[in-house]
């Protein structure tokens, strides 16, 4: 969509404003909505100005003015305003050198694209992130001088059984035993489906969801892979549906890795597979069907883990998730179906479009740019020096 395609796009759908939107350095949307008629085509050059010392990580105050430079090429109707709104993502650039803010990590995730087609080995990085969460009903925390303590409720969870719910009907899933468990124990099927129904209306292609193996609420929405930048404003997007459909039922959507003590954490498996010319290069006859390259790759990732846990497993949470127990990712390795294993090779398909790595290790806190452009860059050091990744783990 060119700049004048979004005032078609605007007058067509009625829209009164343009919400422009932006992720900060930890992954968190920022917002500031404009009417559309104050607009014009200008502003998808020259963006319009905020103060960069107020966003966390970002300028100090004695430098603060930034620019935000709308991307018409993401503009969707956004699903939760009361008035009619288009909603656009926004690239971040400096006022006076007029080049891109190094730390926007939306910049981050187009400049590691761009790298991918100068270095040669490929032309599409397409990822594939498997974001977890859980729907709570009832949120309370404090943390102050003298006092810190939190506590979190679901109707759904297994400490319930003997709550008084006017009936409590009994339908409580266990702790770990709450994987595709149908209704009436699952009874978060409806909100679910309307997160998807969402999602669908802002482009994003669904595959399906299901309840996931906690108690108190845990789900899955997979979406279909998509070319890395892409993938991070649909993650953004997936996030913000996620809580802002949770909220309408008076319910509240954390991604928060490990809310749980003693049941699964929430993951964000991200799945990986480089193309070239429409042809994908992880297939071969190697270990689990892939190709040399496809191993080198893994090496690389394997490699540079610790590294990428900095972006991809960002939180002290994070790392209480990654402990035995719970098919968390406890063991630096590569293995075609052991899911303890940080690189798996999804069996699923003998097709060589399908052939791709799974990296186990990253959680849903993390900001998705940053951590999908580590996962390719590691990569791209495995390939070019042909790292090893090593024994496999079955």
């Amino acid at each position: 969509m060119t700049p004048k395609e979004f005032f078609a796009f605007a007058k067509k759908s009625g829209a009164e404003m343009m919400d422009l939107k932006f992720v900060d350095l930890l992954g968190t949307w920022q917002h500031c909505s404009f009417p559309v008629d104050i607009l014009d085509e200008e502003t998808f050059t020259d963006g319009v100005g905020f103060d960069g010392s107020s966003i966390r990580g970002w300028q100090g105050i004695h430098v603060s003015d930034m620019l935000a430079v709308p991307d018409a090429a993401t503009a969707v109707l956004d699903p939760f305003f009361a008035r009619p709104t288009v909603s656009v993502i926004a690239n971040i650039v400096d006022p006076v050198t007029k080049e891109a803010y190094t730390r926007d990590p939306r910049y981050v995730a187009r400049k590691a694209e761009a790298y991918l087609k100068e270095a040669g080995v490929a032309d599409t990085a397409y990822i594939g992130p498997e974001p977890e969460f859980f729907i709570f009903d009832e949120v309370r925390y404090e943390q102050n001088q003298h006092r810190g303590t939190y506590e979190i409720d679901s109707v759904e969870g297994a400490w319930n059984t003997a709550r008084f719910e006017e009936p409590n009907l009994g339908y409580k899933p266990s702790f770990k035993g709450g994987y595709f468990p149908v209704s009436p124990t699952d009874t978060l099927q409806d909100i679910r489906a309307e997160m998807v129904h969402e999602m669908r209306r802002v482009g994003i292609v669904v595959e399906a969801h299901h309840h996931e193996v906690a108690t108190a609420g845990q789900s899955e929405i997979d979406m279909r892979f998509q070319p890395l930048t892409r993938m991070g404003d649909q993650l953004m997007w997936y996030k913000y549906i996620c809580k802002n459909v949770a909220k309408r039922h008076g319910k509240t959507v954390t991604f928060m890795p490990k809310p749980i003590f003693q049941d699964n954490g929430s993951g964000m498996h991200t799945h990986f597979s480089l193309w070239k010319g429409g042809r994908p290069l992880f297939a071969g006859k190697g270990y689990a069907g892939l190709s040399d390259l496809a191993l080198h790759a893994t090496g690389g990732i394997l490699k540079h883990a610790p590294a990428i846990l900095a972006f991809a497993a960002p939180t002290t949470n994070s790392y209480r998730r990654l402990v035995p127990g719970f098919e968390a990712p406890v063991n630096l390795c590569l293995s075609a179906r052991n899911r303890s294993a940080s690189c798996r090779i999804p069996m699923y398909s003998s097709s060589p479009k399908a052939k791709r790595v799974e990296f186990r290790c990253p959680d849903p806190s993390c900001n998705g740019y940053l951590t999908f452009s580590a996962i390719l860059m590691a990569a791209l050091d495995g390939i070019q020096k042909r790292i090893d990744p090593g024994p496999p783990l079955d």
